[in-house]
């Protein structure tokens, strides 16, 4: 049984883990610890487990073999390197780290230390995701020409006239997050595309500040691909009743994927144009990312999100914040 204690209960995300932490096999919550006592003390009495006062105390406990990381992302580099460091195996929220520095240290340290690192990129286990790879790689559109992904939904749209919206204030502050909808949500369509469109050697970015927040409610990332494949990245806290939208294009046909739905279109070299779409078969969604972790800390496999999934993500962001930041064009070192 894999022993774990929860770090901070600040990311909104907190709750989902500790409940996966809870009714999954092979895991056993048994300790949460929170920057913030008052808060932590809340969320561990929700969980019926005991709240740690000293970060120490948990990192020195031999009996605690992994750590849950949900603290703010600025405080990943300081709480992931110590954890490695006591020899606890690390699953932490997305992003890895604010910098491409940061992150390539994180992930050989943890590789120096023999401990499994696993970042939470679940749309890479859900079944649109992987039939559209699949379609992708069996060549059913050929060669991808372009590709656009699209998550959002209302975090920062008024719930009340008392509130700004659902997502914390914390959100919308850069210290804490290192940004807005682009490093939080935008996470998902950047590690989606770098999966399915490979190496990119450029980027340029596009921000909006619609409920005038001090980060970017929106944001519109273009990338350019090695093989000469455009993309179009959106996110947002801005939209409602947005679905989740993956769309490829290629020499043969075009892939879409509406949130659970999925559907083909193609016609061979030299046939005419067709508008008939064939709604394919979703493939079984896999393992989550806690489940790949547990698997691998038990040495039952090696996890399907990689350090590449890593090391990208942090790359394509900071791209974005310095294009947005200079209005211009970002080229990429190849990682």
């Amino acid at each position: 049984m894999l022993r774990v204690a929860l770090l901070s209960s600040w990311h909104v995300h907190a709750k989902d883990y500790a409940r996966e932490a809870t009714e999954r096999n092979g895991i056993e919550l048994v300790a949460v610890w929170d920057e913030v006592v008052e808060r932590g003390r809340e969320f561990a009495n929700q969980w019926h487990v005991p709240f740690v006062d000293g970060l120490d105390d948990v990192l020195h406990n031999s009996e605690i073999d992994a750590v849950i990381v949900t603290t703010a992302t600025s405080m990943h580099l300081t709480i992931i390197s110590q954890a490695i460091l006591h020899q606890k195996h690390v699953f932490s929220e997305k992003v890895l780290a604010l910098t491409n520095n940061d992150c390539e240290y994180l992930i050989q340290l943890a590789r120096d230390q023999g401990v499994q690192l696993m970042l939470s990129l679940p749309r890479l286990t859900e079944s649109p995701y992987l039939t559209v790879q699949h379609l992708l790689d069996e060549g059913k559109i050929g060669d991808l020409t372009h590709i656009r992904c699209r998550v959002a939904h209302d975090g920062a749209l008024p719930t009340s006239p008392e509130r700004t919206g659902w997502l914390k204030e914390e959100f919308f502050e850069v210290e804490p997050t290192g940004g807005g909808a682009l490093i939080d949500l935008g996470a998902h369509p950047i590690y989606l595309t770098n999966r399915l469109a490979g190496q990119a050697v450029a980027v340029s970015a596009t921000f909006s500040y619609l409920t005038k927040h001090s980060v970017e409610d929106h944001a519109i990332v273009t990338v350019q691909y090695a093989t000469g494949a455009t993309g179009v990245l959106e996110t947002g806290f801005v939209s409602k009743a947005g679905p989740f939208e993956l769309e490829l294009y290629g020499t043969l046909g075009t892939i879409l994927a509406v949130d659970d739905r999925v559907s083909l279109r193609r016609a061979d070299q030299g046939e005419p144009y067709t508008k008939e779409w064939e709604d394919v078969t979703l493939l079984q969604s896999d393992m989550t990312p806690m489940e790949q972790w547990i698997q691998a800390i038990a040495g039952k496999m090696t996890p399907r999100i990689t350090d590449q999934d890593m090391l990208m993500l942090t790359n394509i962001n900071v791209a974005a914040y310095a294009s947005a930041l200079s209005r211009k064009t970002v080229e990429l070192s190849k990682k």
